[in-house]
C-alpha cells in the first residue's frame, strides 16, 4: 500500500515562491562592478573618471584596461579649474597604486592641451605625470566623478 502524496497544485505556489526569492536574491547581490568601483578597488578616487561611461574592460592579470564613453566630453577639475578633455576611448595599465601608460585623457594648462600619461596615488594625494613633468593635487578633490560639461572637443 502506498503512502498517500499530497496533490501538486499545493505544492508548487510554495515552491515558487522560493524559487523567486532566490531570484530576487541573486539578482541583488551579483551587481556588476563599474569602473568607478574598480578605481576605489585599486586605491583611487572615483572622480578621475565621468559620471557617464558606457562600458570598459580590465585584464585584472596585466592591468590593461580600455574605458568607453559615448562621446568625448570636457569637465572642469577642481581645484585650480583645469578644463580636461576625455577622448571617446581611453585606455592605460593599473597597478597598485599607479595608472600608467594613460591615453585619451588631456588637461589644458598654459594655454596648451597636455596628454595626461600616468597617475600616482600615495592614499591623501595623486601625483598626475604629463610627460616628465608632474603635478600633486589631493584626492579629496576628486571624491565626485564629474558630469560631461558638452560633447565638444579640441584634443582628441
Amino acid at each position: 500500500m502506498s503512502t498517500p502524496r499530497p496533490p501538486l497544485m499545493a505544492t508548487s505556489p510554495i515552491l515558487l515562491i522560493f524559487c523567486l526569492s532566490l531570484l530576487a536574491a541573486a539578482s541583488t547581490t551579483s551587481k556588476a562592478i563599474s569602473a568607478h568601483d574598480e578605481l576605489i578597488n585599486y586605491g583611487f578616487p572615483v572622480g578621475l573618471l565621468p559620471a557617464d561611461i558606457d562600458s570598459y574592460t580590465l585584464n585584472h592579470t596585466s592591468g590593461a584596461f580600455t574605458v568607453l564613453l559615448g562621446d568625448k566630453c570636457r569637465v572642469t577639475l577642481p581645484p585650480d579649474n583645469y578644463l580636461a578633455s576625455y577622448s571617446k576611448r581611453i585606455t592605460g595599465k593599473i597597478d597598485g597604486n599607479r595608472i600608467a601608460e594613460l591615453d585619451g585623457i588631456s588637461v589644458r594648462a598654459f594655454f596648451k592641451w597636455w596628454g595626461i600619461t600616468g597617475i600616482r596615488s600615495s592614499g591623501q594625494d595623486l601625483v598626475f605625470e604629463v610627460g616628465m613633468v608632474t603635478a600633486k593635487y589631493p584626492s579629496k578633490n576628486f571624491d565626485v566623478s564629474p558630469p560631461c560639461e558638452g560633447l565638444r572637443s579640441s584634443s582628441s
